[in-house]
């Protein structure tokens, strides 16, 4: 049995590590394709876009691992099915149960490590991917000039239609806007042509315009006069601008700044800061209700009036107490009252709506910690008997199923989140709905398959059905 369970053990283990760096390979390059406008045109070193790509990978991780789990267990378990090994366990009275048992050790440690890894690699990792797009956000060399749209670089945006010539540093059709201490764009240079001549590696950025116009508005208190003169015009045949870029070249990529978000917390970091901003959830409401009560003016009635004092009045409106003008008065303040009442509500409520939400995703991002661990294992409960029914191997079938499973799986997460966020669910539940609804799943895929009639009918169906799909692709 230990030679049989270590054959199963290293089939297992060779399949998951070629289908994690597969899968993961394909992820970087998502993400790549996905922060492309980020890096593209900085003059990175290669060592910041290996950090960047280091640092993108852990949460890759979290999203790559139980998608690897289900597809290297289906595959795995449909070899030993479509080659006949698995039958021939059964003929020696070995159970699939009995099959899975190194694995269901071997996967409920990959779920601890799974925990550990989400909770104390992943953080840190986040807060350094944080930083690291932050600072290269700040890089804009000389060449970081795009077509068709402005790119801001020092004082100026510069937009230009097109860039061409040797290392693309001639210009057509160039705008630029020289910004101000003040509003507006008060100073508009426009031009025909265009030619950056700076040298490499240097701090200045020198811009040269040819045959084009300079607009300066007017700054006058006199209306009449602004409307006459507008702005000055100039026209030029040349014009070179000199552009301080020392500033931009010299980012320290190692520089980090006091962030604190929720993907970038622990178990325990997330537990207290859940505790405090239900604390300042509960204080502000407390607020709101006390300031609400004091407009109200409910504690300035006197509720001690001596009855003697009081007034016979029959009328089913007390305004008629009042003269016209005085009823008018008091109607426009009522109207005032309402209208700054509901102002204050709406206001309150936007606010509020924003720290429920930012709680939320506290509690969502705590809960989904534990949540990752438990979905490898139930994964691998699929996935197994899955693979049996099936008795498919390879990357044929079992993708294609492991990947309609993981979608489900996967989307279902992301929708119960989203209805979390403003709290139309739980967000407990949110974090661990695509799970339980794995979890019958699972066992159900299971006993299906300690079952030999019913693998041989379910996985009959279901091959009968792809090759048909197949047969129908290939015409």
């Amino acid at each position: 049995m230990k030679i049989l369970d270590l054959y199963i053990f290293k089939s297992y283990l060779k399949t998951l590590a070629s289908t994690f760096c597969i899968l993961m390979l394909i992820f970087l390059l998502q993400s790549v394709w996905l922060y492309i406008s980020e890096l593209a045109g900085k003059d990175l070193e290669l060592d910041i876009i290996l950090q960047f790509l280091i640092n993108v990978s852990p949460r890759l991780v979290i999203l790559v691992l139980p998608l690897t789990i289900l597809l290297s267990s289906i595959m795995v378990f449909g070899s030993l099915s479509e080659n006949y090994e698995f039958a021939a366990m059964k003929a020696s009275g070995i159970s699939l149960q009995r099959s899975m048992k190194s694995l269901i050790f071997f996967t409920f440690v990959l779920g601890v490590v799974t925990f550990y890894f989400s909770n104390n690699i992943a953080p840190i990792a986040e807060y350094n991917f944080h930083n690291l797009r932050k600072n290269i956000s700040k890089v804009k060399p000389s060449m970081a000039i795009a077509e068709g749209q402005f790119s801001q670089i020092g004082d100026y945006n510069i937009k230009v239609k097109n860039k061409y010539g040797n290392e693309s540093k001639l210009l057509d059709e160039v705008i630029i806007h020289q910004k101000k201490n003040k509003p507006g764009n008060f100073t508009v240079i426009k031009s025909k042509k265009g030619e950056i001549i700076s040298e490499e590696n240097s701090d200045i950025l020198q811009l040269k315009l040819y045959d084009g116009n300079y607009y300066d508005e007017v700054i006058s208190e006199d209306y009449s006069k602004k409307i006459k003169k507008p702005f000055v015009k100039s026209y030029f045949k040349e014009y070179l601008i000199n552009i301080d870029i020392a500033s931009i070249n010299d980012v320290d990529f190692s520089q980090e700044d006091d962030v604190n978000k929720h993907s970038m917390m622990k178990v325990n970091e997330l537990s207290s800061a859940i505790d405090s901003l239900l604390k300042k959830k509960i204080e502000d409401l407390d607020v709101i209700g006390s300031k609400m009560f004091n407009r109200s003016n409910f504690k300035t009635i006197d509720y001690n009036l001596n009855p003697n004092d009081d007034v016979n009045y029959e009328s089913d409106n007390f305004l008629n107490l009042f003269q016209p003008k005085k009823q008018k008065q008091l109607y426009d303040l009522a109207i005032s009252s309402v209208k700054s009442t509901i102002s204050i509500v709406k206001s309150n409520k936007t606010i509020q709506s924003f720290r429920e939400q930012n709680l939320n995703k506290h509690v969502m991002t705590m809960h989904d910690k534990f949540s990752l661990g438990f979905a490898c294992i139930i994964l691998f409960f699929i996935g197994a008997p899955l693979g049996t029914i099936i008795r498919k191997g390879g990357y044929g079938l079992p993708l294609v199923i492991s990947i309609l499973l993981f979608l489900a799986y996967h989307f279902l997460g992301i929708f119960s989140k989203n209805l979390a966020e403003d709290s139309s669910i739980n967000p407990i539940l949110a974090s661990w709905l695509s799970t339980l609804i794995m979890l019958p799943f699972s066992i159900y895929l299971t006993y299906r398959a300690t079952n030999d009639q019913s693998v041989f009918n379910f996985g009959e169906s279901i091959v009968s059905f792809y090759k048909k799909l197949e047969n129908y692709v290939r015409g």
